[in-house]
């Protein structure tokens, strides 16, 4: 083992080399750094239409009535409750049935 250490030329940190008080970092890459400023770019883009929204509280008060959308969701709801089948009833006796096996059939 000291041999290995002294051809590696450094020293490894004991136990787990990422773990603890004497761990090894990762090393940072520009892969790393564009990755992080393109997110940081969406981000202030949000936060801008976030800023400036495209309809004003007066718009944003009547835009759902003027398109309907309750209207057309309360006919998609109905639609789905149509076409949803009914589940047929089952007897109890019809469950055990199978258990019957006693019973002698009538000629």
């Amino acid at each position: 083992m000291r041999l290995t250490l002294t051809l590696l030329g450094r020293k490894m940190p004991p136990g787990n080399i990422w773990l603890g008080k004497h761990r090894l970092g990762h090393h940072v890459y520009a892969q790393n750094i564009d990755r992080f400023v393109k997110s940081l770019k969406v981000e202030e883009q949000n936060l801008f239409l976030l800023r400036h929204p495209y309809l004003t509280l007066e718009q944003e008060k009547g835009h759902a009535q003027a398109l309907q959308k309750h209207k057309t969701w309360m006919t998609n709801k109905r639609l789905e409750a149509a076409s949803t089948k009914l589940v047929k009833s089952i007897r109890f006796e019809d469950k055990l049935k199978h258990l019957c096996v006693s019973d002698s059939w009538e000629i």
